[in-house]
């Protein structure tokens, strides 16, 4: 290990990391000088592989890594907390922040993880080739995306509720020894479903009369939802906000979102309210109002019928 003085940060080899090795997944852990910190790989089938990130290093901290695979992957990486950032030798850059996903391609690639001192950073990998997407997204779909060699990002976007939830599962996962590996593939199909979803749909049949002008404008009105979403404006308030119509702007949401205005704003309620009920053990009247819901037994009717589950189960359970 050594430290570079311009950016005061420890680096360590991944070939330096503790291995052990488990039943059902490989472990690798941070040496005890650097801080609390462990990888745990599952192989959850022969083309899909799951990686759970847990780090609390003591210092600025960049483990070292040459990824070479045999053949190209898809990586679904979901921020959970914290974030780090990835820097290659040939200057390739991605930053994974917590609330997003990133899907990126890579085929080989030698680089860094950096990590920030005495930050949490919980990160969520999917790892899968083109024999699974072309199995599940049909024939030549691995050809279209791994059209380009290194490290290329394909989409950045925020955690769907129903991946945040799906992921929730993994992490506390108390199936049984024997259907454990069965429990953990089912969530991490769900969450890679919803995920890949707008990536991986038909792009010949989006329409092509839509220009920057307009990405800017959907992307105007969904950050004002999400700053908003408390106290939301109406859809046609909205629409005069970013210079549209209610018409028109619809079609923006439908096109670049994949959903209805009303649609993104119950999805970033039920997103916000999910981790206020899992992190802080707060009351479902408490969450309700932090949300926007004057009544608590709406709320609770629009999150079950959300997620399935009550909001009373989500506090229980953390």
């Amino acid at each position: 290990m050594e430290t570079k003085q311009a950016t005061a940060r420890w680096r360590i080899s991944s070939d330096e990391l503790q291995c052990r090795q488990q039943q059902d997944c490989l472990q690798q852990l941070l040496p005890e000088d650097l801080g609390l910190g462990q990888s745990t790989i599952f192989q959850l089938d022969q083309d899909l592989s799951y990686i759970q990130t847990c780090y609390t290093p003591a210092k600025d901290l960049a483990v070292l890594s040459r990824i070479e695979h045999q053949e190209p992957r898809l990586m679904v990486t979901l921020g959970l907390k914290g974030h780090s950032r990835f820097t290659g030798n040939s200057g390739d850059e991605l930053v994974f922040n917590e609330g997003y996903t990133s899907i990126t391609t890579i085929e080989s690639s030698i680089g860094e993880r950096q990590y920030q001192a005495d930050k949490p950073t919980i990160q969520l990998r999917f790892s899968v080739n083109g024999n699974w997407l072309d199995r599940y997204f049909g024939e030549n779909k691995a050809a279209h995306l791994f059209n380009k060699n290194g490290i290329q990002l394909l989409n950045y976007q925020p955690i769907s509720p129903q991946a945040m939830y799906a992921a929730q599962q993994l992490l506390n996962c108390n199936a049984s020894a024997a259907t454990k590996r069965i429990f953990m593939h089912g969530c991490a199909m769900s969450l890679l479903a919803v995920e890949l979803n707008h990536l991986c749909e038909d792009t010949r049949s989006k329409s092509s009369a839509f220009n920057r002008k307009d990405a800017a404008m959907a992307k105007s009105a969904r950050d004002i939802l999400f700053a908003e979403f408390k106290n939301p404006p109406s859809v046609e308030q909205l629409a005069k906000r970013v210079g549209t119509n209610q018409f028109k702007l619809k079609k923006l949401f439908h096109h670049f979102f994949n959903n209805t205005p009303y649609g993104l704003l119950l999805e970033i309620r039920m997103t916000n309210a999910y981790r206020l009920l899992e992190s802080r053990q707060c009351q479902v009247s408490v969450a309700a109002d932090s949300v926007g819901y004057s009544h608590a037994s709406n709320f609770s009717a629009a999150f079950i019928k959300y997620f399935g589950v009550s909001p009373k189960a989500i506090a229980k359970q953390h």
